[in-house]
C-alpha cells in the first residue's frame, strides 16, 4: 500500500526537475480576503508532465477546497486517505502531510496555483513583480514574463470554479486539470 501511494503521488503537483533552465515563478501569497467571496468545492485534480510522454502517466488526487474572507483550506486525498492538508490565513501557511507524500509536492506551489486559477486578476496583477504580466479574458488567463507565456489557464465554466480549469505551466513543465463542483459550505 505504501508503495502504491508513493508511486501515485510521486509526480503529483511536482515539476519536472530535469530541465536545465528553470524560471522562478512569482509566489503570490494573496490574502483570502482578496478572493472577494467564499466558495466550497469538491475537486478532482489531474497532473501530467509537459511535454506529455507515454512513459510518464497522469496522476489524480481528490481534494476539498474552501475559501472565505479569513482562510483558504485544502485537503487532498489519495486512495481514500488524507495525504495533505493546507491552511492559509494570509500570513501563515500551515500544512500536514502524510509521511509517504513525496517532498517534491510543494505547498507553496499549490497555494500559488490555486490563487492563479481563482483569485481576481486585479489582485494577482497587483502582487506581481514589474516584469510579470497577467492577461485575463472571459475564458482564459496567461501569466507572462515579458513576452513569454509561462502559465496559461483556460476555463470551461462561469463562475470559473464551477467546472473545468486547465492550467499549462511551461516554466515548471506540468499540466494541471481541475474539475470542480460546488458543495454546501
Amino acid at each position: 500500500m505504501k508503495y502504491l501511494i508513493t508511486a501515485l503521488l510521486l509526480g503529483l503537483l511536482s515539476a519536472c526537475s530535469d530541465k536545465a533552465e528553470r524560471i522562478s515563478l512569482p509566489a503570490l501569497r494573496l490574502t483570502p480576503a482578496a478572493f472577494a467571496g467564499s466558495v466550497s468545492l469538491s475537486q478532482r485534480l489531474t497532473v501530467m508532465p509537459l511535454p506529455a510522454t507515454e512513459a510518464q502517466s497522469s496522476k489524480t488526487l481528490d481534494a476539498l477546497l474552501e475559501i472565505d474572507a479569513d482562510q483558504l483550506q485544502l485537503a487532498g486525498f489519495a486512495l481514500g486517505q488524507r495525504v495533505l492538508t493546507l491552511q492559509w490565513d494570509g500570513k501563515i501557511l500551515q500544512s500536514k502531510r502524510h509521511p509517504l507524500l513525496p517532498a517534491a509536492v510543494d505547498e507553496q506551489r499549490i497555494l500559488r496555483d490555486v490563487q492563479l486559477v481563482y483569485w481576481p486578476a486585479t489582485a494577482i496583477q497587483a502582487a506581481l513583480p514589474p516584469e510579470w504580466r497577467l492577461d485575463d479574458d472571459d475564458n482564459s488567463r496567461t501569466l507572462s514574463l515579458g513576452d513569454q507565456a509561462m502559465i496559461r489557464i483556460t476555463y470551461a465554466a462561469k463562475p470559473r470554479w464551477a467546472g473545468l480549469a486547465d492550467l499549462h505551466n511551461t516554466a515548471e513543465h506540468y499540466r494541471l486539470v481541475i474539475d470542480s463542483k460546488e458543495t454546501a459550505p
